[in-house]
């Protein structure tokens, strides 16, 4: 589990194909190379990958990911080349502060970025869902967008807002964006499970 609280940006270094439909890549950080072991979960702008091997190179730490065939056709995964920027987090430990909401890194498809509109040192940006998605989206819900804690602002079908604070741009790669991007989404937990009771529900 993650709370879309990014601790670092990581940037792609290396990008191979292991095999049909699966791809490692590797990603440089600044992690402490210590605390990184194979098998470690690391949400990636917003996907959880397994480590499966890490080291440290001209000084910095590396570690390196599988993808196989659904996280490349489902996710930003499959973009990723030399010099892309990641948002990274590492795994909820018991007892860590819960900043942003519950996450579990798994995808639930892709959001474009629509609209931007830069207020100063913050921006207004809007997204469109996936149809079978714009359910889950609520006015003052969370939602994670490339890996990072969001408040929906407003919603309008399936299009939403989010606002982002000075602090947001400058730690995430959310201020690289612009419209016609894709960015990975996931929906609120709880908002799915609420939807999910909802249908159980005799009429």
């Amino acid at each position: 589990m993650f709370t879309g609280i990014v601790t670092d940006i990581g940037t792609v270094v290396a990008v191979a194909p292991r095999a049909d439909d699966l791809r490692r890549l590797t990603i440089a950080c600044a992690y402490d190379r210590a605390t990184i072991v194979d098998g470690a979960s690391i949400a990636c702008s917003g996907t959880c990958l397994t480590v499966v091997a890490a080291g440290v190179e001209a000084g910095r730490t590396w570690f390196s990911v599988d993808a196989a065939a659904e996280t490349l056709r489902l996710t930003t995964v499959g973009r990723w080349t030399v010099g892309s920027r990641i948002n990274l987090e590492r795994a909820l430990k018991i007892g860590d502060e819960l900043g942003g909401h519950l996450v579990t890194g798994h995808v639930d498809g892709l959001a474009t970025l629509v609209a931007r509109e830069n207020l100063g040192e913050m921006a207004k940006m809007t997204f469109r869902a996936p149809a079978p998605l714009a359910r889950f989206v609520a006015t003052k819900g969370s939602v994670t967008l490339a890996g990072v804690s969001l408040t929906v602002n407003d919603v309008d079908g399936d299009a939403f807002s989010v606002l982002l604070i000075p602090h947001t741009l400058q730690v995430t790669t959310l201020g690289d964006l612009a419209p016609g991007d894709p960015v990975n989404l996931e929906v609120d937990l709880m908002a799915r499970y609420a939807a999910r009771l909802a249908e159980a529900s005799p009429a």
